[in-house]
């Protein structure tokens, strides 16, 4: 059983208005204050969604670059094996020998090419900064003005991104 409280008459009429005051409509203030706590939660989430979704992209990058060099280095293991093979042989036709290391290159650029890389730079054409690394310059009247000389290493290029660029000599 429960007992019951006495309360005087100040106590009831304090009840009273404390009650009133719990049912009676927010102030103006009250209003604002609630806006503002909404908002504010509403901001803290959209942070926290922003977070997640950057963590969640760096991860998704880091795995496709992965996947992207696993791929890459797939192709590349058959010409890798033909290559150990080649050394491997102890044979002492040299012809022999030539035409496997030229089937080789043959198998590495077939590679490159299924890969979308294309090599660039060759003796005649003309000096591109973009394409081309010079590092010497000749004078040669039979050439024209700032055309390739030589070239020390060819260039690639996958698309329009240029992977390397061809080292050149440049005459004129």
């Amino acid at each position: 059983m429960a007992k019951k409280e006495k309360t005087t008459p100040a106590a009831e009429e304090q009840t009273q208005q404390t009650e009133q005051t719990q049912t009676a409509e927010p102030t103006e203030a009250q209003k604002l204050q609630q806006a503002l706590d909404a908002a504010n939660d509403k901001f803290l989430r959209l942070a926290a969604e922003y977070d997640n979704y950057r963590k969640r992209t760096a991860r998704e990058k880091e795995e496709l670059n992965g996947v992207c060099k696993s791929a890459v280095v797939a192709e590349l293991l058959p010409v890798i094996d033909n290559l150990d093979r080649a050394l491997a042989n102890k044979t002492d036709n040299f012809d022999d020998y030539k035409k496997g290391v030229e089937m080789i290159g043959t198998q590495f650029y077939a590679v490159l090419d299924k890969l979308g890389i294309e090599s660039f730079g060759a003796t005649g054409d003309a000096f591109d900064p973009n394409l081309h690394n010079a590092v010497m310059h000749i004078e040669d009247e039979s050439l024209g003005e700032n055309v390739v000389a030589a070239v020390f290493s060819k260039g690639y290029r996958m698309g329009d991104r240029v992977i390397r660029p061809a080292t050149v000599q440049v005459a004129n």
